[in-house]
């Protein structure tokens, strides 16, 4: 079970794998997408149709028809990766085994939508995956497995991402036969610990240029790809500014003023230290570095964004 890329790497594992045979794949209904809301299949759809597999989309995990057909094929266990909903538990109960859930957190650390923007927006040092059995609550069952990596200086969320999901499913591999076995027995998550990572919205991707510039670098890697860290140009064409990518710049100016513009760089004061920004996307146009950017949108030093 499960919807986005991320999970696409567990259910390739699992079929690349003779241990195991997986007789279908669960996933989120098809979506509107693009300019023409095209209705379009989520790559865990397009993965499992391309290997021959049943393919089930419920609305509602809860739905009786639904859990009736899980039933009817009877499955050992149940892999879960992003799948995007709570599992009740007439489902979890399904399969003799249970149903195995890869999380993208140190649990208890990170429980909920997104743990791997808010490892890097909460400026972790390292994060890891989880094999847990799941219950009725929100990323709370017994842990099985761990492993860990470190989060890197340059690591956005698209590259812990990619990173994760090969651990992760790696890792489910080799704990779904040791469990099946009883070699893993599970085990409580500690009390102490327990912290939540609330979806990610629009919002969120909007600059404070009071935060400091560590904080605003965390946000600009942990908004890859979406929504992207963002701010506003200066009057008289206040566009929409993305800021892709950028780095720590030890000067001191008014948080959102533009300290430092020349063909080679634009530096912004923050709250605490100021930001180099290395790439830049003004609404509509390509990503471009400074010297590019300043070619097709002008920018004065004591200017301010936001």
């Amino acid at each position: 079970m499960g919807t986005p890329e991320l999970a696409c790497a567990s259910l390739q594992a699992l079929l690349n794998s003779p241990s195991f045979q997986v007789i279908a794949a669960v996933t989120q209904p098809d979506r509107p997408k693009g300019r023409d809301l095209r209705l379009m299949a989520s790559p865990v759809k397009e993965l499992a149709l391309k290997n021959g597999l049943i393919v089930l989309q419920p609305a509602k995990a809860r739905d009786g028809q639904f859990i009736e057909s899980i039933r009817q094929l009877q499955p050992e266990l149940i892999a879960v990766a992003a799948f995007g909903q709570i599992l009740p538990p007439a489902l979890l109960e399904v399969p003799r085994f249970g149903c195995l859930n890869v999380h993208t957190s140190l649990l208890p650390k990170l429980r909920g939508a997104a743990p791997i923007q808010w490892a890097i927006l909460n400026g972790d040092q390292e994060t890891g995956v989880t094999i847990m059995k799941m219950d009725a609550g929100l990323d709370t069952g017994d842990m099985l497995t761990q492993e860990r990596t470190p989060i890197l200086d340059d690591d956005t969320a698209q590259t812990l991402q990619d990173r994760l999901a090969k651990l992760g499913a790696d890792l489910l591999v080799k704990t779904i036969g040791s469990y099946a076995d009883g070699k893993i027995q599970p085990r409580p998550q500690p009390k102490e610990g327990v912290s939540y990572a609330r979806k990610i919205t629009k919002s969120d991707g909007e600059i404070d240029w009071t935060q400091s510039a560590q904080q605003i670098r965390n946000q600009v890697r942990g908004l890859i790809p979406w929504p992207g860290a963002f701010t506003r140009l200066p009057p008289p064409q206040p566009d929409l500014l993305k800021i892709w990518s950028a780095e720590l710049c030890d000067l001191s100016a008014p948080p959102g003023q533009l300290a430092i513009v020349n063909k080679t760089e634009i530096v912004v004061g923050c709250g605490r230290q100021a930001l180099r920004l290395l790439t830049l996307q003004r609404e509509g146009g390509r990503r471009l570095v400074p010297g590019q950017f300043l070619t097709g949108r002008p920018l004065a030093q004591g200017e301010r964004l936001g």
